[in-house]
């Protein structure tokens, strides 16, 4: 090999471990290098059978690389003479004789002009490493598997059709595209309940931009907004950003409380189908509340109706724009939990006056968002891709969701409880009273496992700081009930470390002939981590039954017996099918499990057989 052909070598890495093809990391190393006048006009490459020979690839590669730079006008090939970068790739240098130089100054200068923006929230930060951690139990990070690659990359190929290209790039006055208007306006909206006509939709780059639209419309100075408390922190420095005085509405496991505090509020924020961040879902009662509420103080509903479609573990709701009849509700949505974040297209539906203006404004800035995404997103409709990756993530996502609730309920660390939940992707824990959660997020973290705090949530000084949300859309179900057992590991730990100064009483545990009096035939009145209620009967042949839920739906059966002072139970099904033992404490009707250290791990309210549901 000649020392003129080892030279090319820096310039031409390539690494067959990339996604990028070996032809294609040519083309682009030719390109760095003309780019940046290392091959000027009119330079000679080197020749294919020795470029092959520097990078270890065939002859037959490199060749095709070249041909195809030669095709698009990127080099020239010359009769009996070789490879030539063509002189129409010559660079411009006439601007880079009279640019300034860099480091002028630091921009202060324009910095005395700006409209001064609220500082960022400080709230959790996610690690950009978080797919290296085992348990990362953080919201909207995505397991690369539940992307649909080969549909999208299908409904992206017909969009790129030469009769589509045609139609789709036409310049229609920033109208969006109207076959994706119609996949949403009779598809998707239907689900829902609402009826649409194409002047009443408009296409977004996701939901944030609609609510950049709205927030730009609607609020100024003189406009009181009403949001949900805990919610999101974004929204706070958005319509801050504009003046607007914000109001707070508290949310329970209903939803957004409708009570008097909403009288005088100009526009009410709310997520009813999965609330953000607690994931609860607004009752039919408290939707037809606020419905009402609305018309009678005259205000609009900004409705977000995030996670719309992942309700798997109740009855659908109806959406409040579906509901309204006078033409308060604001929609706003993304076309799916999955889809969105790497597409980024969002839809929002309200009346067609409203619709025309946020167009006009969309235009004044991005306008409208890619006609290519929009066609794509079309096709991925109505060639039911949609459909079928909604059906897999609702599985995928039921799975793992109940799989954190099971272990949540099993391992039930420092007496937690969780937010009730009818789907969805994320658990809102509540742990006890004595939980900095901030600190649990250090610890946590320092053993592989990400949780994130819900401080930031709230927008009140005296919010609780013993609470944190778990999302499941980041590993797999088999890795949350050994991700659950590790954090409750270290809670654990934290608890025991609080009470460092006030060791744990062992005094009042029952022993094995108090425990066979206390436990035969004995009714147990219990809460599950995800507050439904829960009977336990313990029979005095050992064995036992248990119904949870409102309507005793969910049933299991098992077996209890006592050693060496501790209480054990086994069940079938429930607690994964574990032998666990306790200790037991009993004053009045309170009966509390306790480990070996005398710490309390649950409750639940002895009751009287003869009064029990099952009598």
């Amino acid at each position: 090999m000649t020392s003129s052909a080892i030279s090319y070598a820096p310039l031409f890495r390539v690494d067959p471990g990339l996604s990028l093809s070996l032809q294609e990391q040519i083309r682009r190393r030719v390109m760095e290098a003309i780019a940046a006048d290392l091959f000027p006009a009119g330079r000679k490459l080197p020749s294919s059978r020795k470029l092959a020979a520097v990078l270890g690839v065939s002859r037959n590669t490199v060749f095709l690389a070249y041909q195809q730079l030669i095709a698009e006008g990127h080099l020239e090939a010359r009769q009996r003479s070789g490879i030539y970068v063509a002189e129409a790739t010559a660079p411009d240098r006439r601007m880079s004789l009279i640019a300034g130089r860099e480091g002028v100054d630091d921009g202060a200068e324009a910095t005395r002009f700006l409209r001064g923006v609220r500082p960022p929230t400080l709230g959790y930060k996610c690690p950009p490493d978080w797919q290296k951690y085992r348990f990362p139990f953080i919201e909207g990070r995505y397991d690369k598997t539940l992307f649909p690659i080969a549909e999208w990359r299908e409904s992206s190929r017909l969009a790129l059709a030469v009769n589509e290209v045609e139609d789709w790039s036409i310049d229609n006055g920033e109208v969006d595209d109207p076959a994706l208007i119609e996949e949403i306006r009779t598809k998707l909206l239907p689900r829902r309940g609402i009826r649409a006509r194409s002047d009443e939709l408009l296409i977004t780059v996701g939901e944030q931009q609609a609510f950049f639209l709205i927030a730009q419309l609607f609020a100024n100075s003189d406009a009181r907004i009403a949001l949900e408390e805990p919610g999101l922190p974004d929204l706070r420095e958005l319509f801050g950003m504009y003046g607007a005085r914000l109001h707070h509405q508290p949310v329970d496991d209903e939803g957004l409380v409708v009570d008097e505090r909403l009288r005088g509020n100009d526009i009410v924020y709310v997520s009813p189908s999965r609330q953000r961040p607690t994931g609860v879902t607004m009752s039919m009662r408290r939707r037809e509340a606020l419905l009402a509420e609305a018309e009678k103080q005259d205000f609009l509903i900004l409705e977000d109706d995030f996670e719309c479609e992942m309700n798997y573990l109740g009855d659908a709701v109806p959406a409040l724009r579906s509901l309204d009849e006078h033409g308060r509700v604001i929609y706003v949505a993304s076309l799916s939990k999955v889809l969105a974040p790497g597409v980024r297209l969002g839809f929002m539906v309200a009346p067609a006056a409203v619709i025309n203006e946020a167009r006009r404004l969309r235009d004044l800035t991005t306008r409208r968002p890619s006609p290519n995404n929009q066609r794509a997103a079309a096709f991925f409709l109505s060639l039911g891709h949609y459909d079928a990756m909604l059906r897999r993530l609702r599985q995928v996502s039921e799975e793992r969701l109940i799989a954190l609730r099971d272990a949540l309920n099993h391992y039930r660390p420092s007496s937690i409880a969780i937010a009730p939940v009818e789907g969805g992707t994320t658990c809102w824990v509540r742990g006890p009273e004595n939980l900095d959660a901030r600190i649990l997020v250090q610890a946590a973290e320092a053993r592989g496992i990400l949780i994130e705090p819900a401080e930031a949530w709230f927008a009140l000084p005296d919010g609780p700081r013993n609470m944190f949300r778990l999302g499941v859309t980041g590993l797999p179900a088999s890795e949350i009930r050994p991700g659950i057992k590790a954090l409750s590991e270290v809670m654990r730990e934290l608890d025991q470390a609080g009470h460092a100064q006030q060791p744990p009483v062992r005094a009042g545990w029952l022993s094995e002939a108090e425990l066979r009096a206390q436990m035969s035939s004995a009714t147990l009145l219990y809460n599950t981590v995800y507050g439904e209620p829960c009977t336990i009967e313990l029979n005095a042949d050992g064995s036992m039954s248990g119904r949870a839920g409102y309507g005793g739906e969910d049933q299991d059966s098992g077996r209890w017996w006592v050693e060496n002072d501790k209480w054990y139970r086994q069940w079938r099904n429930w607690a994964f099918g574990e032998a666990l033992g306790f200790h037991i404490r009993i004053a009045g009707d309170r009966l509390s499990w306790l480990d070996d250290e005398g710490h309390v791990v649950d409750s639940a309210v002895l009751s009287d057989p003869s009064r029990s549901p099952a009598s």
